[in-house]
């Protein structure tokens, strides 16, 4: 669905006298194909925060990492994106199913910039897409619907520390999660992480990985 304005925005467009100038830029800046400058920006990303609303209605934001370039632009009006492992809940991934509406925010900390898409979202197993992204559980299309850039007034200037050691290698492969390690985690693992805690250097208990975490171990 393009963006439009409801009601409720045209109501505080109307008390902040912002009506002109919402319409303006729902005519100059949003857009629903991927320009180049988009496709730039966004194949250069290593991270992005996806939001999704669950079959009640309930609003959620989760953050997305991975390597540099983990989302792809398919065509103009196309994006795709790794479902890599995670906790297990599938909060997100699932909240697509029952309601496929969905919203990305794309965001550079140095410069600084960011770039909000709305679109809607499907599940897809090919063979041929899922090749494309190493460690991948499976790939979400994401139909675009809309694309604009927002003012970069209120964005801190951050830079970018280290990588994480837990964004799958070339060959799809990654450590064992630092969390996977909790000894109350170990019965309920599923059967492709049974055996993986020893290797990695034994249980945890929730006190030393919690420390493991305030202490800001890259292996946490």
């Amino acid at each position: 669905m393009p963006l439009t304005y409801a009601e409720e925005h045209r109501a505080l467009q109307d008390r902040f006298d912002t009506r002109r100038l919402a319409d303006t830029l729902l005519e100059v800046i949003v857009h629903d194909e991927i320009t180049d400058a988009d496709r730039a920006f966004i194949t250069s990303r290593d991270m992005f925060w996806l939001a999704s609303v669950d079959p009640a209605g309930q609003p959620t934001v989760s953050y997305k990492g991975g390597a540099p370039g983990f989302v792809a632009v398919l065509d103009a009006r196309t994006l795709a994106f790794p479902c890599f492992d995670g906790n297990g809940m599938y909060y997100s991934m699932g909240n697509m199913v029952a309601n496929p509406q969905i919203g990305l925010l794309f965001m550079d900390f140095e410069t600084p910039f960011r770039l909000r898409v709305q679109g809607s979202a499907t599940h897809d197993d090919d063979p041929t897409l899922m090749a494309r992204f190493p460690g991948a559980q499976f790939v979400v299309r994401v139909a675009v619907s809309a694309i604009f850039q927002n003012c970069p007034r209120y964005v801190h200037r951050m830079k970018k520390v280290a990588d994480s050691s837990y964004v799958p290698a070339a060959d799809g492969t990654a450590p064992l999660a630092g969390w996977k390690r909790l000894d109350f985690i170990q019965p309920s693992l599923p059967g492709y992480d049974r055996g993986r805690t020893e290797a990695a250097g034994g249980p945890l208990s929730i006190e030393e990985w919690s420390a493991k975490v305030a202490a800001g171990d890259p292996q946490a």
